[in-house]
């Protein structure tokens, strides 16, 4: 196991060019996530249940486009010799984002209550549109993860170098958007979706060297694809997947960490413009309280990698942080002073540094035991069926808001809100949130099975099968 551990084969730079892909899609998704739902219902006016119906379709569409991706994608083409097995796709899905995420913000001008549902097709076929290039990129980005880095220190060394270039990619995704937007200006939304577009451009350029797949790696794969006398069909991989307990357990608590996640970022905007003090209701200052999650995050992730190596259990740390998640949102469901958010968040984003620090060193040690268990690489269908898990968490969160505004009397285009609708906003921002990742941390301890021993004896297997 010790010799396993210090085999360490790629140099820092490729891991930080790896980890620009991470900043790219973290930056553009973090400013969709942020904005979409806030800029409908508050900005446009549109109803808030055609919104949900809108997100609801995307979500759904989605969560089949995610496993489907992952499988037809997970075979040779005649290109994957010369250009790798996920290179290309990485390419093609990771340039388009931020056109698709600026076309998101360039609605029809018509009215919100007489053209309703010439605003609900837009966004709909545009977060269709984002999502399709989106499910490209990163089924191949998370692909790559465990075909690119092998052993158990450079996986953890990989994640704590491109987790912070994601982070920062979160962060910039929240900070900067709103510094180019005016409440109330709907020509403000489309600058900033042009800003958001030619900085992912200039990111996913800087990722490109990462990106390549090996080509020892990319031999190999095509040899033993070559061996298998039948692939299996789309529904029969999916099917040997769920009989991995493993693979369960940590499908449970992705998609209820999606709730918290989706749920708090969607929130921020509700949170500055109407829940804190008026002089601090303005759309620049969502900056300090994702500074604050920022430094929060970046700080820890050294603790968490340091803590990582050193109990050599990435399950039980991605265990322990997921219960941190949910016990450091308690506080946000009361505190309505802005400063008090800005501290919260800093605080929850050091236990976000945990599960981030752990999620692809995880999911990777997953994907070693299903190699062992089915003997066959199929990466990408695993890694489609963990989005359409993410993807159900995105309908929790959109119905939540959706139910919580029905019924606590949120007016869509109101300048300001009732007592009882702002008491709403904590509810979704942080209450149901909490709640959610609980569930997934009780499921996580209850199932999942991979210890330090499993994943060095499955590590040893592999290397052995030449898989």
């Amino acid at each position: 196991m010790s010799n396993e551990k210090k085999e360490i084969i790629h140099s820092k730079l490729n891991m930080a060019s790896y980890g620009f892909g991470s900043m790219g899609r973290e930056f553009v998704q973090m400013a969709f996530n942020v904005l979409v739902f806030f800029y409908y219902e508050v900005e446009v006016g549109l109803n808030v249940w055609l919104i949900g119906l809108a997100l609801i379709i995307f979500a759904i569409y989605n969560a089949i486009n995610d496993p489907l991706i992952g499988y037809l994608t997970n075979r040779p083409f005649k290109f994957t010799k010369k250009w790798g097995r996920r290179f290309p796709w990485l390419l093609l899905g990771g340039f388009p984002l931020g056109f698709c995420y600026f076309l998101v913000f360039f609605p029809p001008s018509v009215d919100p209550v007489g053209g309703a549902w010439i605003i609900f097709a837009w966004l709909t076929f545009t977060t269709c549109l984002f999502d399709t290039f989106h499910s490209l990129f990163f089924v191949s980005f998370q692909s790559l993860f465990p075909d690119k880095f092998q052993s158990v220190e450079e996986r953890r060394t990989a994640a704590g170098i491109y987790i912070p270039l994601g982070i920062i990619g979160v962060a910039l995704g929240a900070i900067l958007p709103p510094l180019f937007i005016t409440f109330e200006d709907l020509q403000s939304y489309i600058i900033q979706g042009l800003i958001v577009m030619v900085i992912t451009i200039v990111m996913m350029l800087l990722a490109i060297p990462g990106h390549r797949d090996d080509q020892q790696t990319v031999d190999i794969y095509l040899t033993s694809y070559e061996k298998q006398a039948k692939r299996e069909s789309f529904l029969k991989s999916m099917k040997l997947a769920f009989k991995q307990k493993s693979f369960v357990a940590y499908m449970i608590i992705y998609a209820l960490y999606f709730v918290i996640i989706n749920s708090l970022q969607a929130s921020l905007p509700y949170v500055v413009r109407f829940a804190v003090e008026p002089q601090y209701q303005k759309a620049r200052f969502t900056t300090f309280i994702m500074a604050g999650l920022l430094i929060g995050t970046i700080i820890s992730i050294p603790f968490w990698v340091k803590l990582a190596q050193k109990t050599n259990d990435n399950g039980k740390i991605m265990l322990i942080s997921a219960i941190l998640l949910g016990v450091f949102a308690i506080p946000l469901i009361f505190i309505n002073s802005y400063w008090g958010v800005v501290i919260s968040i800093c605080v929850w984003g050091m236990a976000l540094g945990g599960f981030w620090s752990m999620i692809f060193p995880v999911f990777s040690d997953v994907i070693d035991e299903s190699i062992v268990k089915y003997n066959k690489r199929e990466e990408g269908t695993y890694i489609g069926i963990q989005q359409f898990f993410g993807r159900l968490g995105l309908i929790i969160q959109v119905l939540s808001f959706a139910i919580v505004h029905q019924l606590t009397g949120f007016v869509e285009g109101a300048d300001t809100q009732t007592p009882l609708a702002i008491w709403g906003i904590h509810i979704h921002a942080a209450l149901i949130p909490m709640i959610c990742i609980f569930i997934g941390a009780f499921f996580f301890w209850l199932l999942y099975d991979l210890n330090p021993d499993k994943v060095s004896e499955n590590r040893s297997k592999i290397k052995e099968s030449g898989l």
